[in-house]
């Protein structure tokens, strides 16, 4: 049902774009000294017709904004310096360092009371990890248990309690 919404949605919109691209009028646009030393007013209809066609072909090519307004010119101005900021992070060695592929065994000292969603693990050595899994563990309780947070496939990362054979996904937080 969802792929039906989605097709309806898209033809009503290709119907209705040049619709509404229609509605820009080189006759609306210019003055009438702009029109007469231009030589428009000099145009039959059918001309001016398919002037004003080519004109709301372009428009839809281009957005909502023709090019070189100010709108576009300063969004491809920030787009610019964005990518500049990216290139002098990358060339000053900016970017973190890839993560360790290897098995984590530590514990987690105080309470433990099982695996939830979005729950926050930190482990002995300071890491923080957080469940983003449905998995439950339900009536796990225990303090300072052992923990091991192994690699899987995708970059995915595994955390088993020491005892139970259950495991949660998680990712590092810090």
């Amino acid at each position: 049902m969802r792929a039906v919404h989605c097709i309806l949605i898209a033809a009503a919109l290709t119907i209705a774009a040049p619709a509404a691209a229609q509605s820009l009028r080189i006759e609306t646009e210019m003055s009438a000294a702009e029109r007469s030393a231009t030589g428009l007013d000099r145009l039959t209809d059918a001309e001016r017709a398919q002037l004003n066609a080519w004109l709301a072909r372009r428009e839809a090519q281009a957005g909502a904004s023709p090019q070189g307004t100010p709108d576009v010119d300063a969004r491809v101005a920030a787009a610019r310096e964005a990518g500049r900021r990216e290139a002098m992070a990358d060339a000053q060695g900016v970017r973190p360092a890839p993560q360790s592929r290897e098995p984590i065994d530590s514990t987690i000292p105080g309470a433990f009371e099982g695996f939830a969603r979005g729950r926050e693990f930190t482990l002995a050595n300071g890491q923080v990890w957080k469940q983003t899994d449905s998995t439950t563990l339900a009536g796990a309780r225990g303090s300072d248990v052992g923990a091991r947070i192994r690699p899987g496939a995708l970059g995915v990362w595994w955390l088993q309690i020491e005892g139970y054979n259950r495991q949660a996904k998680v990712e590092r937080v810090r």
